[in-house]
């Protein structure tokens, strides 16, 4: 299996990887919006939010081989007040022409403060891992 890992400090205290690709099953974990220090990008602004966490889990998922054209699935995760469909309008823009599977919903609350939304997504590869991965 190849993981990526992130800067993120919650993935050294929960432990767990941004993505992880076993065989050609890329899977990025759940990805906010947040800058190195774990803090909200874009707050307030559902639609920002989710293009930054998909063009983030977009780049985890290419580390491992997988590119936009190879997402088979997506999740979206958003706060009860959330503009869902500045979020779900967001996704339409980043997946135009791929169509993945998709499930939006709402949640009780993200860990990240001031997020709004929290994506996955799940590819199959048809590209090589990079060298930004590691061998697990």
């Amino acid at each position: 299996m190849h993981a990526l890992h992130g800067n993120s400090p919650f993935e050294r205290i929960a432990s767990y990887s941004r993505a992880t690709r076993a065989g050609d099953l890329v899977s990025v974990a759940g990805t906010a919006a947040t800058n190195s220090d774990g803090e909200a990008l874009h707050p307030g602004d559902a639609a920002a939010q989710t293009r930054a966490a998909l063009l983030t889990a977009l780049d985890a998922a290419a580390a491992l081989g997988a590119q936009r054209s190879d997402v088979v699935r997506t999740r979206l995760f958003l706060v009860p007040d959330a503009d869902w469909r500045a979020a779900v309008g967001a996704h339409g823009e980043v997946f135009a022409g791929v169509f993945p599977a998709n499930t939006t919903l709402f949640v009780a609350g993200l860990i990240p403060q001031d997020c709004l939304v929290e994506v996955e997504v799940d590819a199959i590869a048809t590209g090589p891992v990079t060298d930004r991965a590691d061998t697990v």
